[in-house]
């Protein structure tokens, strides 16, 4: 049984105002050259934290986090929980290659029943999900190896429904994966009874995978593909990808429009119908819930989904424990308990969570464990300022100023002791490849935190800055032979929109209060951070907490 009680420190009585933390998101300490947007920004504040305030670099990557390896870049859905957790679980895709790997997935009653009931003559089974190598939502090699299975247990029809990525992977490399699955696809239909081909596809910015319901018309396009087969036909997937690049010079994999696949007579080949099983293969849920909703849940408000197919959903992972969405699902998530935020709700500890849409889960659901909720709501504030819906390399500086105006406002009527606040500058316009954008976002987070820093005094706190993984520090790809700048047919660099395997920045504001790191904390992460805010807070960390960074 969870000993909830927080023993206060002997050696710190903590600070007397709100101790924050701030992440910065997609913000890594990168190579400082000329594709790093974190050091071609002008940042005088994070400059000034860096020279007057303890401050390292934490990994935000692979095994401090949860990944299979070191080679596996983080994201904010494990960053965040190891954040809030204080601890580093497995995360999905360690979980999955080990379920695959050890054949426990397909003994479960998931896979049995997606198998079983498409073994008919009629049935088929869906696969839908992102097509790449990318390891932060989903990994071609798990749906290979669904497919492979399929095959040997006599599934006789399968769809596969192929989100084009581009943003986890460098930004138009989709036809090595496309390749990659075709060549799957067509060595299994040479066998007697077999009929496996792609059905539909999209950019994952513009097809289905929508989140927090910032634009349900995503999923809506993704469901008119995918359910009812209504889009612009293609051959083949490839082909549709060639096309849709041709037609639109410079677009990127992430934001290719939707399309089916049509037969010789031009009707689509694969949309869901009565009796078939749908397996959405993401193992990461902030990009999967809305889908998952559109399939189970019988009061949808969000868009017209005309006749809906009686078919089973299969989700890779349940994507919140909370509302039990999936219902059905092939590999257990990581149980995370024992949260920061749930430890200072038990001890009457009032609490702020503050993001934009497109990061607000990060603060709440995956800081909070991958849970829905707060725990307390008398005693837990959540702000919610909505997103832009434009293209987020038009508006670098994003809700930044709106979050602050916000978090200033609760900060000063004295009742929060602890605030979590995510920027989503970094990562967002990092995602979209275009650099300068980049070097603008950063430099809005900047000035924002300039604004706060003030406050915190004012109020006698302290203020933790990080970010949760790298993104803006690496804008252009690297050459993996010569380290040099990648380009392309025009001698250009080129874009990269992906994460990054860097560390990042961590700084500790308390002024008036002497503080150092301890030497003894041996390569920290971001595990390590909320031991060091209960810390400041003059609470004594649990036992099975990451130390905490600070000598004390």
């Amino acid at each position: 049984m969870t000993d909830w009680n927080l023993r206060k420190s002997k050696r710190f009585a903590g600070v007397p105002g709100p101790v924050l933390i701030c992440v910065m998101d997609g913000v890594g300490a990168g190579n400082r050259d000329e594709g790093d947007a974190v050091f071609l920004a002008r940042t005088p504040t994070l400059d000034r934290l860096a020279a007057n305030c303890p401050s390292t670099h934490l990994a935000a990557h692979g095994t401090a986090v949860g990944m299979p390896s070191d080679a596996d870049m983080g994201n904010s859905e494990v960053g965040h929980n190891a954040l809030g957790a204080g601890r580093t679980f497995d995360q999905g895709a360690k979980l999955v290659d080990h379920a695959i790997r050890s054949g426990a997935m397909f003994e479960g009653e998931a896979w049995k029943a997606v198998c079983g009931g498409a073994r008919g003559a009629n049935g088929t089974v869906h696969f839908v999900g992102l097509l790449s190598d990318g390891n932060v939502h989903s990994h071609i090699d798990h749906l290979i190896a669904m497919l492979e299975r399929c095959h040997a247990q006599g599934v006789g029809r399968v769809r596969v429904h192929a989100l084009i990525d581009g943003r986890d992977v460098p930004e138009t490399s989709a036809l090595e994966y496309v390749q990659q699955l075709e060549a799957v696809l067509a060595r299994i239909r040479e066998q007697p009874g077999r009929d496996y081909r792609v059905a539909s596809g999209g950019g994952r910015m513009t097809t289905t995978m929508d989140r927090y319901g910032a634009d349900w018309t995503m999923v809506e396009r993704g469901y008119e593909l995918l359910v009812h087969g209504r889009g612009r036909g293609f051959p083949s997937l490839s082909t549709a990808i060639e096309t849709l690049r041709n037609e639109q010079p410079g677009v990127i994999d992430q934001n290719l429009p939707g399309f089916v696949i049509v037969d010789g007579e031009g009707q689509p080949v694969g949309p869901v119908r009565d009796g078939d099983a749908v397996v959405l293969f993401n193992f990461r849920g902030d990009r999967a819930l809305q889908m998952t909703q559109a399939f189970e849940q019988d009061a949808f408000p969000y868009f017209d989904r005309g006749e809906r197919p009686d078919a089973l959903f299969v989700g890779m992972m349940q994507y919140d424990g909370d509302l039990h969405l999936p219902a059905r699902f092939l590999v257990e998530p990581p149980a995370i308990d024992q949260t920061l935020g749930e430890y200072l709700v038990r001890n009457g500890e009032r609490q702020l969570a503050i993001s934009e849409t497109q990061k607000f889960g990060h603060v709440t659901y995956f800081w909070n464990g991958n849970r829905s909720g707060a725990f307390d709501t008398a005693l837990e504030t959540y702000i919610e300022i909505p997103s832009d819906t434009l293209p987020f390399e038009e508006r670098p500086w994003m809700k930044a100023a709106e979050i602050t105006d916000a978090l200033i406002a609760q900060l000063r009527d004295g009742s929060v002791r602890h605030g979590r606040l995510n920027y989503a500058n970094g990562d967002m316009v990092g995602h979209t490849g275009h650099r300068e954008a980049a070097i603008a976002a950063v430099q809005a987070v900047d000035l924002q935190i300039a604004r706060l820093l003030p406050v915190v005094a004012m109020l006698q706190g302290a203020l933790i800055v990080t970010a949760d993984h790298g993104n803006a520090d690496e804008m252009y790809e690297l050459d993996k032979k010569t380290g040099a700048f990648a380009v392309d047919e025009h001698s250009r660099p080129r874009a990269k929109t992906s994460h990054t395997l860097n560390r990042v920045p961590f700084y500790v504001y308390a002024p008036g209060v002497k503080l150092q790191l301890d030497d003894q904390v041996r390569s920290p992460g971001l595990a390590n951070v909320a031991a060091t805010a209960l810390q400041l807070m003059g609470y004594q960390p649990p036992a099975d907490y990451a130390p905490g960074m600070l000598a004390l």
